[in-house]
């Protein structure tokens, strides 16, 4: 007769495992001898073994019982939809190594691949990494949001980096980040950037339009949370007959 140490050796597991598999039900728990001590005879080695094999072959605790007193038909069904399970099990972890691998790709973890090129291309112009930040955050929200819409929106930004008056604003846009609102320099970008949305046709207004005011209205709280000075220049854009700022348009004269 075996003690509950010399058990749990036989079977290759701890004396944690065989007290859990009591709790569990799957293990009779023997009475105490008159010393006070559980003693095991090799039936209960043998159990031991069989559910040790189960449990380490991924089978949950729930079904060993079951599987244990199954006939070979009921086995053999059991066994194959436990494998099933396993399999979808397999296949889940595995999505979850992919999506950790992107972990380690930066941008394109939530981004597709389009709008990972702009980011580049913003960085080769020599555009601050904080800036290109600040990008990437915004541009999330919109793939999350409208991810039908995202190739043609990095066709249209990379479109506008050939033009120098918009690569000078990013330049613009970096310097401003660390400004306080009442810089004077404020003053100039928003001068600047009013001339430039003169040039820009009124069709071009339009391309925006699906994007709901609720989405544009949490791009705007991104660039008031990253620039100190973006409140003072939405409030300067407002004054020269501008509103908004992910939507922004030419306010419409009263009639």
């Amino acid at each position: 007769m075996l003690t509950i140490s010399q058990l749990a050796a036989y079977a290759g597991v701890t004396v944690r495992a065989v007290r859990h598999y009591h709790a569990k039900g799957l293990l009779p728990e023997p009475e105490r001898d008159h010393s006070g001590y559980r003693r095991y005879d090799a039936a209960a080695v043998v159990d031991l073994i069989r559910i040790r094999t189960l449990a380490d072959a991924g089978v949950p605790l729930s079904r060993v019982q079951e599987l244990l007193t199954a006939d070979e038909t009921e086995f053999g069904a059991a066994v194959e939809q436990i494998d099933r399970r396993l399999r979808a099990e397999i296949r889940e972890r595995q999505r979850h190594r992919e999506r950790i691998a992107q972990l380690a790709a930066g941008d394109s973890l939530a981004l597709p691949a389009e709008a990972v090129a702009y980011l580049e291309r913003l960085r080769a112009l020599g555009v601050p990494e904080l800036v290109v930040e600040a990008e990437r955050d915004a541009w999330i929200l919109v793939a999350a949001q409208l991810p039908e819409q995202m190739p043609f929106y990095m066709e249209m930004k990379i479109k506008d980096l050939e033009d120098p008056r918009v690569v000078e604003l990013y330049s613009d846009m970096a310097e401003l980040i660390g400004w306080e609102p009442d810089d004077r320099r404020v003053v100039g970008i928003v001068d600047r950037l009013v001339v430039q949305l003169a040039d820009v046709p009124t069709a071009a207004w339009e391309e925006d339009d699906h994007l709901d005011d609720d989405l544009a209205a949490l791009l705007d709280q991104v660039f008031l949370e990253s620039v100190p000075a973006a409140r003072r220049i939405l409030e300067m854009l407002e004054e020269r007959g501008w509103t908004g700022w992910t939507k922004l348009r030419p306010i419409e004269p009263v009639s």
